[in-house]
């Protein structure tokens, strides 16, 4: 029951996301983006999503890369998230994200799509985009469950690794012909449940970079 109820407040918490911007046409999308006018609507290749996981694991270890102790623990403000917080809660939702994609496989494939197949882009784009906040469910909120940043970045980088060679050895028609409807009616496959990590991660190493440049944040 626990289980269940932490994968409807992550789909609550999806859904929000999501669904939060209406979904861009092309045509929209051409005075804020002329040079990728199709960066809207687009369908996620692959070799794109592996490129993706890898550069999003990249960018997440740069941001916390010899940061010190006072660095690591400093808030902007008592109900702001740490940087060492914010590892925690990307690190919680890697294997939850992650192992919700292999599930998926074991529904019987079909030749539906998934809700946001064709707008992957704009799913990215929404999923990372910060001037909307959204409270994480109680499971992965951070709660010091590591002792350091170190080993933290031990248990993401294990996983990311994982589910990189999960993806590597999994055919693309197998990840997208394995569509789920969740409890609140989004339809997902397995390659957007891995997107949806991803994106996870891109969008709280963003926050990494806002504590980073509060004014208050230590220098050393």
């Amino acid at each position: 029951m626990q289980r269940k109820l932490l994968s409807i407040a992550v789909l609550a918490m999806f859904v929000s996301l999501v669904f939060a911007q209406p979904v861009l046409t092309q045509e929209a999308a051409k005075p804020a983006q002329a040079s990728e006018p199709s960066a809207q609507n687009k369908t996620q290749t692959k070799e794109e999503l592996l490129k993706y996981m890898k550069e999003t694991r990249q960018n997440f270890l740069n941001s916390v890369k010899g940061l010190s102790e006072a660095q690591l623990n400093f808030k902007p403000a008592p109900d702001k998230w740490s940087v060492k917080e914010v590892s925690e809660h990307i690190t919680l939702a890697e294997d939850f994200l992650g192992e919700s994609a292999v599930k998926v496989m074991s529904v019987p494939a079909s030749d539906k799509k998934s809700q946001v197949h064709d707008n992957e882009g704009q799913f990215i784009a929404t999923l990372t985009d910060r001037s909307k906040k959204f409270q994480a469910p109680d499971p992965l909120k951070p709660t010091g469950k590591w002792a350091t940043e170190a080993d933290t970045l031990k248990v993401f980088k294990a996983s990311r690794e994982k589910y990189i060679d999960w993806v590597k050895k999994t055919p693309e028609k197998d990840l997208r012909a394995h569509v789920q409807t969740s409890p609140l009616g989004i339809e997902l496959d397995a390659h957007e449940w891995i997107l949806f990590m991803v994106g996870h991660t891109a969008r709280h190493t963003n926050q990494i970079e806002e504590v980073k440049a509060d004014p208050n944040f230590p220098k050393s």
